[in-house]
C-alpha cells in the first residue's frame, strides 16, 4: 500500500510542491488534508496540468488550485472506512469510475489509500494503442539504410521496443503498428507481441497514409484510440492522459508541450505611427503538438478510407464538426528523433535506463 503521508498537503502548499508529491507518490494524486489529517479535498494530475494550461505559476497555492477545479468535481473526494473488504472497495471503485480511494479512521482522519490496480490482477488500461512507425528517417541517413527510424537502437532496445514497453508498463495490451518502409524489420522483430507482454497487430500501408490514414482500417471499439508517432521518446502519463480525457468528457485530447520562442530584435508597439513602447528580444511562449493523442471510435471515423490524411487534417475536421477536443500538457520529458541531434539526446536521456532485452 502506498505511504499515505507522503501525499499529503496543505492549503497554504505550493503547485511545485504538490508536482513534487504527486511524483513521488506515482498515482496521479495528492490529498489536501488539515493539522488534523481530515480530508479537505484532492489535487490531481489532471488539476495541476489544466493550471498550468491556464498560465497560473508554479508558486499558486493549493487552496487557489481548489478554486480553479471545474464545479462539476467533487470537493471532498469519495473514501472508505480503514479495513473495508478489498470486494466492497473494488465495487466502490468501479462504481464512481475511480483508480483510488483514501482510507479514513472512526475520526474521519485519512490513514491509508487503496489502489484499483492493487485490487485487480492483470489491470489492463482500457484503451487500444496505434504506434506510426512506417517512417523513412530520411533525415537520419545512412542510420536509417537498413532499418525504419522506429527501430533505431536506444541503449540497447530499438525506439519502438521502448514504446511498447512503456505501453505495456502502463497497462496497455493491445497494440496496433501502423509500418510502411521495410515493414517486415519490424514484424520479425516483434511478432504476435506476446514475448513484450501485449497482442500486436500491424497495419501495412501499401502507400504512406499520413499521420492518421491507418485509423480508418481499425476495427470499431467502445474503448479510446492511443495514437503516437513512432519516432517519440516521452515519459508522458499515460494513465493521467486517459484520466484527463474521460473527466472532461473529451471526444479527441490532444497532449502539448511548451515551446518558447525567443524574438531576436526588439518589438516596436505601435498604435497608428505613434509608438507606444518596445520590447528588447522578447520571449513567446506556445503549446505546441507532441504528437500523442486520445481519440473516440467516432472521430477515427471521420478519416476517409484509403488516401493520406493527418492528424492535423482530423483535428480540424473534428473541432469544425463541433466535437470536444481538449489539450493535455505533457510536462514530463519528450524528444522527437527527427535529426541526428535529437537521437543523440535521446540515448543520453532514455539509453541509460535500458538494460537487458526480450
Amino acid at each position: 500500500m502506498t505511504e499515505v503521508a507522503e501525499l499529503f498537503v496543505t492549503r497554504e502548499t505550493s503547485m511545485r510542491e504538490v508536482i513534487a508529491r504527486i511524483d513521488r507518490g506515482r498515482i496521479g494524486i495528492a490529498l489536501v488534508v488539515d493539522r488534523e489529517r481530515r480530508l479537505i479535498g484532492s489535487i490531481t494530475d489532471g488539476d495541476v496540468r489544466r493550471a498550468l494550461l491556464a498560465g497560473l505559476g508554479l508558486d499558486t497555492t493549493v487552496a487557489a488550485l481548489l478554486e480553479s477545479k471545474p464545479d462539476a468535481t467533487p470537493r471532498v473526494p469519495i473514501t472508505a472506512p480503514a479495513g473495508t473488504a478489498p470486494a466492497a472497495l473494488l465495487d466502490l471503485l468501479n462504481r464512481h469510475d475511480l483508480r483510488q480511494i483514501p482510507l479514513v479512521d472512526a475520526g474521519g482522519r485519512v490513514v491509508g489509500i487503496e489502489l484499483l490496480t492493487n485490487l485487480v490482477n492483470a489491470y489492463q488500461l482500457p484503451l487500444r494503442a496505434l504506434v506510426m512507425a512506417g517512417g523513412y528517417g530520411t533525415r537520419l541517413q545512412p542510420l536509417t539504410q537498413e532499418r525504419p527510424k522506429s527501430m533505431l537502437p536506444v541503449g540497447d532496445k530499438p525506439l519502438l521496443e521502448v514504446i511498447v514497453d512503456q505501453l505495456q508498463q502502463a497497462g496497455i495490451r493491445r497494440v496496433n503498428l501502423a509500418t510502411h518502409y521495410k515493414a517486415d524489420v519490424i514484424e520479425q522483430h516483434f511478432g504476435d507481441g506476446s514475448g513484450f507482454g501485449v497482442d500486436i497487430a500491424y497495419i501495412n500501408e501499401d502507400e504512406p497514409l499520413g499521420t492518421a490514414g491507418a485509423l480508418a482500417r481499425m476495427p470499431p471499439s467502445d474503448e479510446p484510440i492511443l495514437v503516437m508517432n513512432g519516432d517519440i521518446l516521452s515519459r508522458i502519463n499515460l494513465v493521467a492522459m486517459l484520466d484527463f480525457h474521460r473527466s472532461n468528457g473529451a471526444d479527441l485530447t490532444v497532449a502539448v508541450r511548451p515551446y518558447a520562442l525567443q524574438v531576436p530584435y526588439g518589438v516596436v508597439r505601435s498604435e497608428g505611427i505613434t509608438v507606444t513602447a518596445i520590447e528588447e528580444k522578447p520571449i513567446v511562449n506556445y503549446h505546441v503538438n507532441a504528437g500523442i493523442y486520445l481519440l473516440t471510435d467516432a472521430v477515427s471515423r471521420l478519416v476517409p478510407a484509403g488516401q493520406r490524411f493527418d492528424m492535423t487534417d482530423l483535428i480540424e475536421r473534428a473541432v469544425s464538426e463541433g466535437r470536444t477536443v481538449i489539450s493535455f500538457l505533457v510536462r514530463e520529458s519528450w524528444i522527437d528523433i527527427g535529426q541526428r541531434d535529437d537521437y543523440s539526446r535521446a540515448q543520453a536521456d532514455f539509453g541509460g535506463e535500458q538494460s537487458g532485452g526480450h
